[in-house]
């Protein structure tokens, strides 16, 4: 191995290092403890080390969400494997989005919560991003009028279950129910 290979294998890994260590901190305290101070302690780099791959705070919770959203889609797209019934695979995009979002709250609100410089519905719209979306556009079938629109519907109300779920505003045992009606409305049959 190069030193230059060797030098880019340890950028690689220590990129990797600041992201998992702000999850970590955002998952023990919440996004407001993250902090380039923070993060330089706990990974035993100086802050102009993470300044050397992030601008600052902004910058780590977009790479946070945007590893966020290559997991969704990954998550998504599985989904849709060996599934021939298009409710099913409706019911199961949508059982899967809000099991992504339960299980991984943290990156979830980095992702559609907290602000952030990531670029939605444009050009910029990073590519993970726009394959989940495509995922949900998908899952409610051919031959949909406005399916954009719809898929966009689709997802506020995906995301305000989560949101409602999360901030105990509506009980999460309950998830299952408003699951099976959420599809039974967006159903094309």
């Amino acid at each position: 191995m190069s030193i230059a290979e060797r030098k880019e294998r340890q950028r690689a890994e220590r990129y990797e290092l600041i992201l998992a260590a702000a999850r970590e901190l955002a998952e023990a305290d919440g996004w407001d403890a993250v902090t380039t101070r923070r993060l330089a302690e706990l990974i035993n780099y100086s802050q102009p080390v993470l300044y050397s791959h992030f601008k600052g705070k902004a910058d780590i919770m977009a790479a946070v969400a945007t590893r966020g959203f290559e997991e969704l889609a990954t998550r998504l797209e599985m989904e849709t494997t060996n599934v021939t019934d298009a409710a099913d695979v409706l019911r199961n995009i949508c059982a899967a989005y809000l099991d992504f979002a339960r299980s991984r709250p943290v990156v979830y609100e980095a992702m559609f919560v907290l602000p952030t410089r990531i670029k939605f519905a444009s050009e910029e719209t990073p590519p993970a991003l726009r394959a989940a979306f495509a995922a949900l556009v998908a899952a409610l079938g051919p031959d949909r009028q406005e399916p954009v629109f719809l898929a966009e519907v689709l997802w506020s109300a995906l995301h305000g279950m989560v949101v409602l779920m999360q901030s105990e505003r509506i009980p999460a045992e309950d998830a299952e129910v408003r699951l099976n009606i959420l599809v039974q409305k967006f159903r094309s049959d």
